[in-house]
């Protein structure tokens, strides 16, 4: 289990930090692809206000997350691309703005997070 161990770090500092940012709007994560050979990656799916399924996705540093359905997604923009540079504080906001556009604002103001 060794060999997991940077992948494993990082994963679960990122899993921390967004349950810390979604303040109770995500949960279920599941970590999964996790590997340090030949290069660090890992993906992330969680669910995020009751409403979408979305992966995060670590790969040799770059990161990004998208709305995940079935074996498709769509691409999420965020500014922060590797996660060596990114502020994840920006990028947990600008995932949630994303998000919260995507969802009807009855059912945000419905569950009180809007």
């Amino acid at each position: 289990m060794q060999s997991n161990s940077k992948a494993k770090e990082i994963a679960k500092t990122i899993v921390e930090k967004l349950k810390e940012s979604f303040d109770g709007k995500a949960g279920t994560f599941s970590v999964y692809n996790l590997t340090d050979e030949p290069y660090c990656m890992f993906n992330i799916t969680f669910d995020a206000y009751d409403y979408f399924f979305v992966t995060f996705s670590y790969n040799r540093g770059s990161i990004g997350c998208s709305i995940t359905q079935g074996k498709y997604g769509l691409v999420l923009k965020n500014s922060q691309k590797w996660y060596d540079s990114a502020d994840m504080d920006v990028f947990c906001e600008e995932l949630k703005m994303q998000l919260e556009l995507r969802i009807p604002d009855k059912f945000l103001e419905y569950n009180g997070w809007k």
